[in-house]
Formats: C-alpha cells, structure tokens, sequence
C-alpha cells in the first residue's frame, strides 16, 4: 500500500460521493473534511466536504495534508490534480435519471429553478461528460480508479465494501463501512 496516495472520492453531483465518504470514515480511515457545510434535508448524514478543494485549481498547497486520507472531489475538478502525486480514484456511478431526480428536488428545496434545461439534456450533458472524465482517467498515470456503482452497493453492501478496502489497499473494517448504508435515505430509486 502507498500511504502517501491521495483517495479521491469522486463522480457526478448526487451520485453517492457522502455516502461513500461516510463508509471510509467509519471503516477507520482518516478523512479530510471541514465540516463548514453541514447535514440538511438533502444529506441528513452530512457532506464530509473540504472547501479548499473547490480552489484546486489555483491552491494545491492542502494536498499534503491529504495525503493517506480520503477527500471528497467533484469530477470536473479532477483535471486540477497535479501530476505529483499518487491518487486512489473511488468512482461512484448512479442511475441518470436518479441523479437528476435528487438534484431537481435538491433544487426545489433551495427554491432555485429548476427549467433552465430539461432532465433529457441535462442527462446527455451529464453522460458525454462522464466519458471523457473516464477516458482522461484512463490515461493518468498516477491515478488507479475503482469505479462504484451507487445502486449495487445498496442492493448489495456486503460484496462492494471489501471490494473498495482491497482497491485501497487498507485494513478497514467493512462491517463498519456497510452499516453506514441506510437504506430508507434511498429516495430516489427508480
């Protein structure tokens, strides 16, 4: 095991990426979180996010202070990730039309619009998009990536957990990991 590789977790906007920081957290690995955005309607479990992340573009200095932990990372920052360092990629993947779903009724909640673009566009913005991040990770030398369906893991929690502590390359306690996955926060199964 690499204890000086970054774990990215990562994927689309309501695709599963608390739920898996959630998991590591509780299987024993040290996490990078600030905890400035808190639980809500939308995660009531929280959003374990670090908000210097969002300025990776322009401060990379936090990478350090990553390294051996897992931090969370939308995937249209990933293309910021300098070259130096090692990364462990946990992909999480989740049905479209459910990814869209939680993210209009994110939005309704907020009060924000929600008919700037329909879901059909939106979700074959979002699919195009997702395979050049595939492709693009695919060519990063520096970067192994296990991608994570949302949807399997809560059919089946058991078999993806040890999958995620062997692509880690860690001792985490994976009866800790699947007892974090609730199924009735499911709420947009389709």
């Amino acid at each position: 095991m690499d204890r000086d590789a970054i774990t990215i977790v990562s994927g689309l906007p309501r695709s599963g990426t608390s739920l898996m920081m959630s998991m590591l957290d509780a299987g024993g690995m040290e996490v990078l979180t600030d905890d400035l955005r808190t639980e809500d309607e939308d995660n009531p479990r929280g959003y374990y996010e670090f908000e210097r992340v969002k300025e990776i573009e322009h401060d990379q200095a936090w990478l350090e202070e990553a390294k051996g932990k897992a931090v969370k990372m939308i995937a249209e920052l990933l293309k910021h990730l300098p070259a130096t360092y090692t990364y462990k990629v946990v992909f999480m993947r989740r049905k479209m039309e459910e990814i869209l779903a939680s993210q209009r009724r994110m939005l309704i909640r907020r009060g924000e619009p929600t008919d700037l673009v329909t879901d059909e566009e939106l979700g074959a913005m979002f699919a195009g998009y997702l395979d050049r991040v595939e492709d693009w990770i695919a060519r990063q030398p520096n970067m192994d990536v296990l991608y994570v369906s949302f949807n399997d893991l809560l059919d089946d929690p058991a078999e993806h957990v040890e999958r995620i502590a062997q692509f880690l390359g860690r001792s985490l306690n994976v009866e800790k990991m699947a007892s974090v996955i609730d199924s009735s926060l499911y709420r947009q199964r389709r």
